[in-house]
């Protein structure tokens, strides 16, 4: 039997084509069934999904689900779509850190703490949908506050901003390898 259940297969559709990731209440709401129960499918394809031979895997992404694939089958999915991945550069990496970590921030602050003008880097993440805005600052000309995306946390495999590393824990950690 290919699947355990019926109601693991619309699970598992459903997860496929969804373009945004999909709570357990509202799976719960459309295959009319109890969170919990929900919650039990899931668990099955995380570990039906967990098998070295399987190119698929459950990404849990702010409380939501989606299917994506494994970072193993990526370059086999770039030639596919001839998309090769195109890295961020330092610059905008370092952006990225700064609003990642002190969101919401303006461009202004983020230039303060770089030290450097930063309007490139950032519109190259708004423009890959890392980064988006948020908001508004109180106070003069009301600069525009950014956040991160769910397309960032999917971009580096967090379910959470609580799942990003603690910068006191890394500082400690870096500065005792280097001693």
């Amino acid at each position: 039997m290919l699947f355990r259940e019926p109601e693991t297969a619309a699970l598992e559709a459903l997860l496929f084509v969804a373009k945004d990731p999909l709570t357990p209440e509202l799976l719960g709401e459309i295959l009319e069934l109890d969170p919990m129960k929900i919650e039990e499918l899931l668990y099955e394809l995380r570990a039906r999904y967990a098998a070295d031979a399987c190119g698929l895997m459950l990404l849990e992404i702010n409380g939501g689900y989606k299917l994506g694939t494994k970072p193993e089958v990526a370059r086999y999915i770039e030639i596919l779509y001839k998309q090769p991945a195109q890295a961020l550069s330092n610059a905008a990496l370092e952006v990225l850190s700064i609003i990642a970590y002190k969101q919401p921030v303006t461009r202004g602050e983020v230039d303060f703490i770089r030290g450097v003008q930063s309007d490139r880097a950032l519109a190259t993440l708004v423009e890959k949908g890392l980064v988006i805005e948020v908001g508004r600052k109180d106070g003069p000309g009301r600069p525009i506050l950014y956040g991160t995306t769910e397309q960032f946390l999917l971009h580096f495999g967090l379910r959470s901003l609580e799942d990003m590393p603690n910068l006191e824990v890394e500082e400690l950690r870096v500065s005792t390898l280097s001693s």
